[in-house]
């Protein structure tokens, strides 16, 4: 599955906040994403991160279209 900077994943798991959304800040190696309810920043490495999402509720691209339209 490719990621990209902008896309928002829904997680297995929540996050303290009550939220399972979380917005890819960085991808490489390791992945940077922001919670969008409570704004907390985490770090997760590729295989972990990769395991833990369950499905990627809006691409970027799919929104950059959106908004070209």
């Amino acid at each position: 599955m490719r990621f990209s900077i902008g896309d928002v994943v829904r997680m297995k798991k929540q996050h303290p906040c009550g939220n399972d959304r979380w917005e890819i800040m960085r991808v490489g190696m390791d992945f940077r994403i922001r919670c969008l309810k409570c704004g907390r920043m985490v770090m997760l490495p590729r295989p972990k991160f990769e395991k833990s999402v369950k499905e990627v509720v809006r691409s970027f691209s799919d929104a950059e279209t959106e908004n070209n339209s």
